[in-house]
């Protein structure tokens, strides 16, 4: 018999009888623990275990606990969103052939007899085993004890290596990544049929994706596909002005896979029009510009990032074994010189033999072995807590499978290897069996057969919002803005050096000053100005941070200092007596 025992402010809740049954309990704010009834007659707690991260490593690591040790263990999991996302299924959201629904299930449907709370991670203390998590709109501290705690956070995306990418380039990491991208791509092509520039024309209908991994494969070929099937919707758009490209720093593509699939999908791939670079890397980009490292330079609209997977921040602040922001884990899948403590995903190296020395001696970032982690966790916290010996964790992949699109794909099952439709049905097959839910494998199967049989839909339900914060990396001798502009931001300057030309009022003669790193401009907003009154061009490369001119107000109004700053600044410059249009 199971049964909550409410939660209050930290107290002791003394020895108390009743006939035979005794218990003693100590309790902290949030613990919620579960209590049970041995058969001797005794209530004792259920063993807390809390897990951090909801996707497939968590996920599966909670089903399988509840599965194994049913109300032995009271199971918490800890997500930033109350969903899981099928991560294999992103770029067909984002081609359109599939929606956005159907690449997420809630969690409290998929688990339903564990508990779920949506917060973000920011903690752990070691010593009182304690995690501490921001939860709510007021974002305040909460602290969850565990007995064991799992930490399956997953990986992050970090692109700030190379110049302009971090701030340019579209992610496939998350749900709204997919979704924004397929809005982004709409929108190119709607600015592509009406726009009478050709060099405007030019970078909206060319589109670079970086990477060829599974990702960055599975990506270009989704979204080759929707350009394709779209471009009847617009008449002055002819097929030949498309470019899309895909560039690999290694010198071949979907490295994970025999180099016979990757020549095939390299050359399914360039039939359909895709243009692969191999051994080119990124240099820098700008929002309308990609360099590559072999200097050439692409009139883009469209940069997308497959590459750049980093550590989750929050783990680097972690008090546990790391190396390079991923936790140290044995063949048990407990982390180093904890004792519980584990780790699995794409957060930790979990290392495949005693001895590991090569990069195959460590369990690969992919779904089919985290699905596998997960199982081998469960089983050893079960272990552990009947005293018996721990299992390591041991799997061979039984393969690989991509979809290259357009009804193509490439397969290796057991050590066969399949080409062409027969591996991109069988690539849709195990997908669709292996999504968690019967709901979400119905409604799979029915988008793909309907958008098999009807046209692609160009619908632009995402909106896309530009940040009212935000940084802009420009190369030398890109222009910020002209004469006659809108006047719609506050830019100072992180680095490099911008110049501004202008012209007298009085004598009609050109005059420039630069601007350097810590410089600021494009203050008379505070005036009410709606036009600009010079020409900003960047002198060497230079990244600035903007506000938006309603994020800058803002600050004006609220920030009596602030306004009075610039008023002084505007005032010693002679920007106060400029004409005000």
């Amino acid at each position: 018999m199971i049964g909550k025992i409410p939660y209050f402010w930290d107290f002791w809740l003394l020895i108390f009888s009743f006939q035979s049954y005794s218990i003693l309990i100590t309790l902290d704010l949030d613990k919620n623990y579960s209590y049970q009834k041995p058969s001797r007659g005794k209530y004792k707690l259920a063993t807390k275990v809390l897990i951090l991260g909801g996707g497939f490593s968590g996920f599966f690591t909670a089903r399988h606990l509840k599965k194994l040790l049913k109300n032995k263990v009271s199971i918490e999991l800890i997500n930033k969103e109350n969903y899981f996302v099928f991560q294999p299924l992103l770029p067909e959201v984002a081609g359109g052939s599939i929606s956005a629904q159907n690449a997420v299930s809630p969690l409290r449907f998929l688990i339903r007899d564990i508990k779920i709370r949506k917060a973000e991670v920011e903690s752990i203390d070691r010593e009182t085993q304690t995690v501490t998590i921001f939860q709510g709109v007021q974002r305040r501290p909460t602290h969850l004890h565990y007995d064991h705690l799992v930490i399956a956070l997953g990986s992050d995306s970090d692109l700030s290596r190379t110049p302009g990418l971090q701030e340019h380039a579209l992610t496939m990491k998350t749900l709204d990544d997919a979704r924004k991208l397929r809005a982004h791509i709409i929108e190119r092509l709607e600015h592509a049929d009406i726009t009478q520039l050709p060099e405007v024309k030019e970078g909206a209908l060319t589109f670079t994706v970086i990477g060829g991994g599974f990702s960055g494969i599975e990506t270009v070929g989704e979204i080759k596909d929707l350009i394709d099937r779209s471009l009847k919707y617009y008449p002055n758009i002819k097929a030949s002005e498309i470019r899309v490209v895909l560039l690999e720093f290694a010198d071949r593509v979907l490295n994970e896979m025999p180099a016979s699939l990757a020549e095939y999908a390299v050359e399914k791939l360039k039939k359909r029009g895709v243009e692969l670079q191999l051994r080119v890397g990124v240099s820098e980009c700008t929002g309308t510009q990609l360099v590559t490292t072999t200097g050439e330079v692409i009139n883009t609209r469209t940069i997308i990032a497959t590459i750049g997977n980093s550590p989750s921040p929050v783990i680097k602040k972690f008090p546990i074994a790391q190396e390079n922001g991923r936790i140290l884990v044995d063949q048990n899948l407990k982390v180093k010189e904890t004792d519980n403590i584990w780790s699995i995903g794409d957060c930790a190296v979990i290392p495949l033999t005693e001895k590991p020395e090569g990069r195959d001696d460590f369990a690969p970032p992919t779904a089919q072995f985290a699905v596998r982690e997960a199982r081998t966790l469960a089983q050893n916290i079960k272990a552990l807590m009947e005293n018996k010996p721990l299992k390591p964790f041991k799997y061979n992949s039984k393969g690989a499978l991509a979809s290259l699109g357009a009804g193509r794909g490439v397969a290796e099952i057991f050590g066969i290897k399949l080409t062409g439709r027969l591996a991109w049905l069988i690539w849709r097959a195990y997908y669709i069996l292996f999504l968690p839910g019967i709901p979400t494998k119905i409604s799979v199967l029915w988008n793909w057969v309907m958008d098999s049989m009807s046209p692609r839909s160009v619908v632009q339900l995402y909106s896309e919002k530009t940040p009212e914060a935000r940084y802009i990396h420009y190369r030398a001798g890109d222009r910020v803005y002209e004469i006659g502009s809108k006047s719609d931001g506050f830019y100072t300057i992180i680095s490099g050096k911008i110049k501004i030309t202008g012209v007298d009022a009085e004598t009609g003669k050109e005059n420039s000053r630069s601007l350097i790193a810590g410089d600021h401009f494009g203050e008379r907003l505070l005036l009410g100005a709606t036009r600009r009154v010079a020409t900003a061009v960047a002198e060497e490369d230079t990244k600035v941070l903007v506000f938006t001119q309603q994020e800058f107000l803002k600050f004006a109004e609220g920030l009596p200092f602030f306004k009075k700053y610039f008023e002084e600044h505007m005032k010693a410059s002679g920007l106060d007596k400029k004409e005000i249009q």
